[in-house]
């Protein structure tokens, strides 16, 4: 298994398939966007280190476990920095159109509100189209676990989007 790992050919090709994963869940979790691209070097390093084939079983689930254990220590030992939220004033006149609201990014907005732990579920789901038992590997959680935090987050979400809309 470490001989097809050291194979520069094959480790070139998981970086090149899978690199803008890596670093685009490192972007978001990651204590600052500018540790991000470290954040996912070192997370493609680790992964080499560990001895894994590159080719066999799921490799970019073991790197974003690998890239979501790296955000949790470097944010446990940096505090992450004051950001200004820029928040969108919602239209909440009746006749505000709710299809208007997402595609103004309400949506978006209403994620980002999302308890951390709920808002990693979603964006694993809808935004890199893991299923169920790959966020489950991920993350180091069961599949019901995961189903319930889905569950909790769409239906916060459904209220944010009912509350704003005046429905």
């Amino acid at each position: 298994m470490r001989s097809r790992l050291r194979d520069g050919e094959a480790f070139d090709r998981l970086v090149e398939e899978h690199y803008d994963d890596v670093l685009a869940y490192c972007r978001r979790h990651a204590p600052s966007y500018d540790e991000a691209p470290d954040v996912a070097q070192e997370a493609f390093l680790r992964f080499v280190r560990s001895g894994r084939s590159p080719v066999e079983g799921k490799p970019l689930a073991y790197l974003l476990t690998i890239a979501r254990n790296l955000c949790i220590d470097a944010s446990r030992a940096k505090r992450p920095p004051a950001v200004p939220l820029d928040v969108d004033v919602p239209d909440r006149s009746p006749g505000a159109d709710p299809a208007a609201a997402c595609a103004g990014g309400e949506v978006g907005g209403l994620v980002e509100a999302l308890d951390p732990e709920l808002r990693e579920v979603v964006e694993l789901r809808f935004d890199q189209g893991f299923k169920v038992g790959e966020i489950a590997q991920v993350l180091g959680v069961s599949r019901f676990a995961v189903n319930r935090r889905l569950n909790r987050a769409l239906a916060e979400l459904r209220r944010g989007l009912e509350g704003r809309s005046g429905a």
